[in-house]
């Protein structure tokens, strides 16, 4: 049962559930972004080699500094591909994720088990990762630029595409899709605890109104929404952080010499536990939590909301 639709709309709408998905992840960058880029530089203070990132006392204080030391333009670094990666997966995710559905509900009558939404997540998370990839590369490094930069920094967007094409090659955009791949567990854990804890409000609502016409839907609002997408995503950080920091250490810019600080996904498993132990694998989930809990109540707010608006104007054609 796709979010906001029944499952005998499921099969109708495709290009809905991507519309809705990607007004849903512009919406979330947009409002968010600052603890993304905090996020990030946590994520590689720790690791060996790199002294480019200030030292951060905590979330507030890294808000601070950034601000201060840099301007907006600091807690907005890689604010374009943050948008443009963030809107292109969610619009894709649901999109794929909604078609994955489809095609388990074709074979059998009813609702789809737990271990079918979870196939159908991990589906559309590795077809996102294999998309997007190359942009998240780009976000990481531009929000990892900083004042004490040795090399010359990357102008945008598209002067950073330019310059890693040219400096490091087409593959250097695929660095980090090792725990990427491994990342489609997040969305998969957070798409199953989100239909089952969906279920299970409806039921309890349904139950509160004396109801038990199968459509509870409509019983559903945004407060709801929201704290269905926040209970879904704690249990998807707690298990699948230490993926987030591995991949964005793999995909910090090589040091003036061209030489990468991790070889491969492996070395920095090694490198962290070694150095800095298990709390390395868990560097920034504070400034992680405090964006992306409220992050996916929003998200599922708009899409759920968005979703609605698609439906009662097809109720009304």
């Amino acid at each position: 049962m796709p979010p906001g639709a029944s499952m005998a709309a499921a099969e109708a709408w495709t290009w809905e559930n991507a519309a809705a998905g990607a007004a849903a992840g512009f919406t979330t960058v947009a409002a968010l972004h600052p603890l993304d880029v905090v996020r990030t530089r946590f994520q590689v203070s720790g690791g060996r080699g790199w002294s480019e990132v200030p030292p951060y006392r905590n979330t507030a204080h890294a808000v601070y500094t950034i601000a201060r030391s840099e301007g907006l333009r600091g807690l907005y670094a890689g604010f374009y591909p943050a948008v443009l990666g963030s809107t292109v997966s969610w619009g894709l995710y649901f999109f794929f994720y909604n078609r994955a559905k489809q095609r388990y509900l074709e074979r059998k009558d009813g609702q789809l088990h737990p271990v079918e939404h979870l196939i159908s997540a991990a589906e559309a998370g590795a077809l996102v990762s294999l998309f997007t990839n190359p942009i998240w590369l780009v976000k990481t490094r531009l929000q990892l630029q900083t004042p004490k930069h040795h090399t010359s920094g990357y102008s945008g967007f598209s002067d950073a595409l330019r310059t890693i094409l040219k400096e490091e090659g087409f593959l250097a955009l695929y660095r980090g899709i090792g725990p990427g791949l491994l990342l489609v567990t997040h969305g998969a854990i957070q798409f199953t605890a989100y239909e089952e804890l969906r279920k299970a409000m409806i039921f309890i609502k349904s139950r509160q109104t004396r109801t038990d016409n199968g459509g509870g839907e409509e019983s559903l609002n945004s407060i709801d929404f929201a704290a269905l997408g926040a209970g879904s995503k704690v249990a998807a950080i707690l298990l699948t952080y230490p993926y987030q920091v591995i991949r964005a250490r793999l995909q910090q810019r090589p040091g003036s010499d061209g030489t990468p600080k991790y070889l491969n996904s492996w070395h920095v498993v090694k490198e962290t536990a070694k150095y800095e132990g298990v709390r390395g694998f868990y560097r920034g989930i504070t400034s992680n939590l405090l964006k992306n809990l409220p992050a996916a109540s929003l998200t599922f707010v708009v899409y759920e909301n968005v979703i609605k608006l698609f439906k009662a104007a097809k109720e009304k054609t």
